[in-house]
């Protein structure tokens, strides 16, 4: 006869079952505790801390960063002011000798100063002559402008842009300090000169999307913000290449945007799963590389389970490859290729093994099942970087390039409507391209808001962040 505890039992099964469901309900639970109550430090990591606990700091690399620093305080505007001995002091107390002599240069300290930065009026008086005879008069020419009757040049429209597209001011804020300094201008006004801007400056974003395309491997991802005309939610997309990243808005998410962007052209796009990309991922088009930052994100919300650090720890020796070879100096060539397949193959497949001995034993609603499902369904996409060595394990571009969307969304909240949201993303790509390529974006867009309208569509390039060289002279 069977143990007592052994034999079937209806009721023991329903207990099991609903113990599951609550082990499953408790790893939600404080996945959402972390994500909107949590302290910062228990956000996810970043994987370069993960990293360094296998591969330390380089003293080297330390002394690189060191000199880099040194460097840029050396750039600061520097202004030498000599202090003098005071009178009373200019006598040895020993000797009473008052011929003292100056040792070395002087012994230096240094204080930061802020000095405030300013608008300025230019007032131009234009020669008027006239001949004696009294029928004929003649001006001399008025200056250049941005625009027909506008009075703000275009190093103002620039400050106005980058101020909006780069550091998140909103206007009404950024009306409060233009008028601080004496210079009348409404949030109407700035509102008007960031789209007379935007008009403008839209050939060369146009072709900066249209460069991107061209690219072998794109970056995309997307993000919501808020728009008011229908008070509705909107999206901004990003799509990087080479070294321009572009922004296209959008009153949806669905897959318009993407196909319309890249449309037929080929190569790799490195993206999450998200189902609107797929219609630019069909055979015959890109082939579609996925993020594993993605899914070490979805690992991490269930790591109270203890199943999740055996991920965690795979993904983490993943990218100990990718920091070796960048070590050793070798990234994105064949012989990365080859450490790959040497290397992170093997741990992509155990990957995958855990993905599936996960699936089996959790409920596919829970955290950690979701993250198992994810990895199981998506290995191709997430495995693609070890087939081609240019491309990264993950999609960590975009992410970066949509903070400054992100930024602006706690600041200015909303775009108007979509003309708005056109204008905005379009002069993000020209302000983000301008920071990636190490560019002055206000030095930028002075230049090119006075010679888009004049310069050759056929060398329209060479005013793109990437390519544009700044004027010998300039005083606009």
């Amino acid at each position: 006869m069977a143990p007592e505890d052994d034999h079937p039992c209806y009721w023991r099964s329903v207990a099991e079952e609903r113990a599951g469901e609550i082990a499953d309900l408790k790893q939600k639970l404080a996945a959402l505790e972390r994500r909107v109550l949590g302290p910062k430090s228990e956000k996810m990591p970043p994987m370069s801390g993960e990293v360094a606990k296998e591969r330390p700091r380089d003293p080297e690399e330390a002394k690189r960063k060191r000199r880099e620093a040194l460097a840029a305080k050396a750039s600061v505007e520097t202004t030498t002011v000599d202090i003098p001995v005071p009178a009373e002091e200019r006598q040895c107390p020993a000797c009473g000798n008052q011929e003292l002599k100056t040792v070395g240069e002087g012994t230096p300290s240094s204080i930061y100063d802020y000095v405030r930065g300013h608008f300025r009026k230019r007032l131009y008086r234009r020669e008027t002559l006239s001949c004696s005879c009294g029928d004929y008069i003649v001006k001399a020419p008025p200056p250049d402008r941005v625009d027909d009757n506008c009075q703000y040049s275009a190093s103002f429209i620039a400050f106005i842009i980058v101020s909006k597209c780069e550091d998140g001011l909103p206007f009404y804020r950024l009306a409060k300090m233009i008028s601080r300094s004496g210079v009348p201008a409404a949030r109407s006004t700035l509102t008007d000169l960031f789209h007379r801007g935007a008009d403008l400056l839209a050939p060369l974003s146009a072709r900066l999307i249209e460069r991107v395309a061209e690219e072998q491997i794109v970056f995309a991802d997307e993000t919501s913000i808020k728009m008011l005309e229908g008070n509705k939610r909107a999206f901004i997309w990003t799509f990087l290449g080479g070294d321009l990243i572009g922004y296209e808005f959008s009153p949806d998410r669905s897959g318009e945007t993407p196909s319309r962007v890249l449309g037929d052209s080929q190569g790799e796009l490195v993206v999450d799963m998200y189902t609107g990309y797929n219609a630019i991922t069909q055979p015959g088009k890109r082939r579609r590389a996925g993020c594993l930052a993605h899914a070490r994100r979805k690992v991490f919300e269930a790591k109270e389970d203890p199943a999740a650090a055996a991920a965690l720890e795979i993904i983490r020796d993943v990218y100990v490859v990718e920091h070796d070879a960048r070590a050793a100096g070798i990234e994105g060539t064949s012989d990365h290729l080859e450490l790959r397949r040497s290397r992170t193959r093997p741990l992509m497949a155990r990957l995958l093994s855990w993905a599936r001995d996960v699936r089996r034993t959790h409920n596919p609603k829970s955290p950690l099942g979701g993250a198992a499902r994810y990895i199981a369904r998506n290995h191709a996409a997430l495995t693609r970087f070890t087939r081609v060595a240019a491309l990264p394990p993950d999609n960590n571009r975009s992410e970066a390039a949509l903070r400054r969307v992100a930024l602006g969304r706690k600041n200015y909240l909303f775009v108007g409507n979509e003309d708005a949201g056109k204008n905005t993303a379009g002069l993000f790509s020209l302000v983000a391209s301008c920071a990636h390529n190490e560019v002055d974006p206000i030095a930028y867009l002075s230049d090119v808001l006075v010679r888009v309208g004049s310069h050759p569509q056929s060398r329209i390039d060479e005013l793109l962040p990437d390519k544009w060289r700044p004027p010998e002279a300039t005083d606009r």
